[in-house]
């Protein structure tokens, strides 16, 4: 899974310049860590939705938990997964 997630990220939000392992599963996903922005975490909702069949919905308190970093969005993703 969280193989899958980072040529995702990388695909999905034309991350150029990052590489697979560029992408460590506990850093931050946003601000310091790739410096990913709203705009991004939009795209990757929307990514997620298509891909995996999990809602991430504006405004969830849950939100900062699930973008947090790789492992966090994975377990948010299997978690609520369509089976």
């Amino acid at each position: 899974m969280l193989d899958e997630l980072r040529g995702l990220l990388i695909n999905e939000l034309n991350l150029e310049d990052v590489r697979p392992e560029d992408i460590k599963d506990d850093e931050p996903l946003f601000g310091g860590g790739l410096g990913l922005d709203s705009i991004d975490a939009l795209e990757l909702a929307i990514v997620v939705e298509r891909t995996y069949g999990v809602k991430i919905k504006s405004g969830d308190d849950n939100n900062e938990r699930i973008f947090s970093s790789l492992s966090e969005l994975a377990k948010h993703i299997e978690a609520n997964r369509s089976k």
